[in-house]
């Protein structure tokens, strides 16, 4: 631990945003883990849902700063391009 007060809250408001930031990441995921589940089972109405929904949470993630907005749009073009390529 720092003896710098500065540093010391530094320490403690790294914490704060760490925790953030793994939340909404593991937000992302499990979006992205639904697209991915939807595509699975061949249900092309319910990918395409749940790939609003991540690309919905991509968004907020990137305009929080949790991610790269040029990363976001990667993945939710990915996602799309998954979701299209189901043929049902």
């Amino acid at each position: 631990m720092a003896n710098i007060k500065s540093q010391k809250k530094r320490v403690l408001t790294n914490a704060k945003a760490h925790d953030r930031n793994k939340t909404v990441k593991s937000a992302v995921k499990t979006a992205v883990k639904k697209v991915d589940a939807a595509i699975e089972a061949g249900d092309k109405d319910a990918a395409a849902q749940a790939a609003n929904a991540a690309s919905r949470l991509l968004d907020k993630a990137a305009s929080k700063g949790v991610i790269h907005k040029n990363q976001a749009a990667n993945r939710k073009s990915s996602i799309t391009k998954r979701v299209n390529s189901t043929g049902a």
